[in-house]
């Protein structure tokens, strides 16, 4: 995704990425898979993002109406569809699989190669990929697959799951890609608000249909759990860090911010590590550390000698 122009002047240095603003980015964005595995036991996948969209929602209306902010001309529609993409289907596949018992780890490891296929999907924008990068889309693609081999013994993983995942990696990809093309620039308050009505939108009937949602949302367990995990979900994830997104993005190049995405694995795999138990075998670690290196490999700087 991507709001405004980032400035071609002189990119940020690579000392900028150790400032606090993107490494927070880096925080909050891994804690949307811990969330989701907290929250997740006390309420179905597409109803937590329903709640989750109408939280935001109502804390970023008044602020639309309060300061006036204006509409995109002639591009609600193409936000929309890449809303649709970001957040129905990305947050939907991902909740969904660790709904599943996909482990947190896992699945932020497999959406997390998002800079990968995003570089391999390049030449489709015009967009040349240089051997170096080919050579990081081997080395991501390896990585993956130690980590899947490393966890194939662990309870709750399955084809299923495996496979939400993947739907979760295209949509994002495909989301950030189309946004990118059709509508790369608009005020970010209306456009979120574009964005997460037309999740509710899509998901209400799915969630109806599949999970028995009602208006008094009585599928849902309102435990202490469940209403840090919505709250955070709302005031961490779906504010904070997407505005943080987009301030790093109007700061810096994009494919530097891109390349923050790569941190989120190994984080949150150390948080489900914490938080949840969830296990860690030296095969598995050896894997995140080659799918770090090669989407590094990726994202590496064109002015950089091959």
């Amino acid at each position: 995704m991507s709001h405004g122009t980032s400035s071609p002047a002189h990119p940020a240095s690579s000392s900028s990425w150790l400032s606090p603003v993107p490494l927070f980015f880096v925080f909050l964005w891994s804690t949307g898979f811990i969330v989701a595995k907290l929250g997740l036991p006390y309420a179905p996948p597409l109803t937590f993002l329903i709640l989750r969209c109408l939280g935001a929602l109502a804390v970023l209306l008044p602020m639309v109406l309060l300061f006036r902010a204006p509409w995109p001309r002639g591009q609600i529609l193409h936000v929309a569809v890449a809303g649709l993409l970001l957040q129905a289907g990305y947050l939907g596949g991902v909740w969904a699989a660790i709904k599943l018992g996909m482990p947190a780890g896992l699945t932020a490891l497999i959406v997390g190669m998002q800079p990968i296929l995003t570089a391999a999907c390049a030449p489709m924008i015009g967009e040349r990929v240089r051997s170096r990068q080919w050579l990081g889309l081997v080395l991501g693609l390896s990585g993956v697959a130690l980590v899947v081999y490393a966890k194939l013994h662990l309870a709750g993983l399955s084809a299923a799951g495996i496979l939400l995942c993947v739907f979760a990696l295209v949509c994002i990809t495909a989301g950030t890609m189309y946004q990118k093309r059709w509508c790369p620039s608009f005020d970010l308050r209306t456009g979120t608000v574009i964005q997460f009505g037309a999740t509710v939108v899509v998901l209400l009937p799915l969630a109806v249909w599949f999970e028995g949602l009602d208006p008094a949302f009585s599928s849902v367990s309102w435990s202490r759990d469940f209403i840090v995990a919505w709250l955070w979900s709302i005031f961490a994830l779906s504010i904070g860090a997407i505005f943080l997104l987009f301030t790093l993005i109007r700061r810096s190049q994009a494919t530097e911010v891109t390349s923050l995405l790569y941190l989120t694995p190994p984080t949150t795999a150390i948080m489900a590590w914490l938080l949840f138990g969830e296990a860690f075998s030296p095969l598995a670690l050896a894997g995140m550390a080659v799918a770090v290196l090669g989407v590094a490999f990726v994202v590496k700087k064109q002015g950089d000698p091959q």
